[in-house]
């Protein structure tokens, strides 16, 4: 039986190149996404490539209840989940002071508490197993601070405390637990910028740095991925 991984926001950008990543190596994907046929599309694209199984489920991950009915049909799969990646998240510009009212909340909920509460869900059996990898999908955001970053810097920087707990809590349990700071990536989120692509990384890059950290040994963990653009941050 294929291992079992598991990425939110999985339809497009680095979630979509994690997916076809893990996907290439035989693993079985369970993902969720707002846009049913963007999922239809992923799960036709990736069958037809790899002799894998793609379970989608239309969810918006902002929402709680979401949540739980994605990880409860997560939970009903043949295999246990091996790997966890918490990707799901968004950025709307702005700073603190001028930004839209609810900016906060908004972010807070799609960028942290989707993986808070899908971790609460699914890591417990890892635990348990005392097997299995939690790739948290942070930022450079996470870390610095930048102009017009308001608060999307807020919420990933609350992501990455996050991670460094989960971290902690599982280390003498078997379950790895990686943080993942992307730079500038070329993803939808760039769209409309007049920028060169190769300014800006590859979402395959990504993936390929995450899959080589699950790849080591299970003696070792990556806890923190930084990767920028060789030219630096934008």
């Amino acid at each position: 039986m294929n291992k079992l991984a598991v990425v939110t926001g999985g339809t497009k950008g680095i979630g979509r190149a994690i997916i076809e990543r893990f996907a290439a190596a035989g693993f079985d994907i369970a993902t969720c996404a707002r846009k049913e046929a963007d999922l239809n599309e992923l799960k036709s694209t990736i069958e037809s490539k790899h002799p894998v199984k793609v379970t989608p489920f239309v969810a918006d991950m902002s929402n709680k209840d979401h949540i739980q009915a994605f990880a409860k049909i997560v939970m009903q799969l043949p295999q246990p989940v091996e790997v966890l990646v918490n990707n799901a998240g968004y950025f709307i510009p702005g700073s603190v002071l001028d930004e839209a009212d609810g900016a906060l909340e908004s972010m807070i909920n799609t960028n942290l508490y989707s993986a808070y509460h899908l971790s609460r869900l699914l890591v417990p059996s890892m635990r348990a197993r005392q097997s299995g990898h939690v790739f948290n999908m942070c930022s450079i955001a996470s870390i610095m601070a930048y102009p017009n970053g308001g608060s999307y810097a807020i919420s990933k920087f609350a992501l990455l405390g996050f991670s460094k707990v989960l971290r902690e809590e599982l280390k003498t349990h078997g379950v790895r637990v990686t943080s993942v700071l992307p730079g500038a990536t070329l993803t939808a989120s760039w769209d409309g910028v007049d920028l060169p692509d190769e300014r800006l990384m590859k979402p395959e890059d990504v993936a390929e740095t995450i899959f080589s950290a699950y790849s080591i040994s299970k003696r070792s963990v990556v806890e923190e991925i930084l990767i920028r653009p060789q030219l630096g941050d934008l």
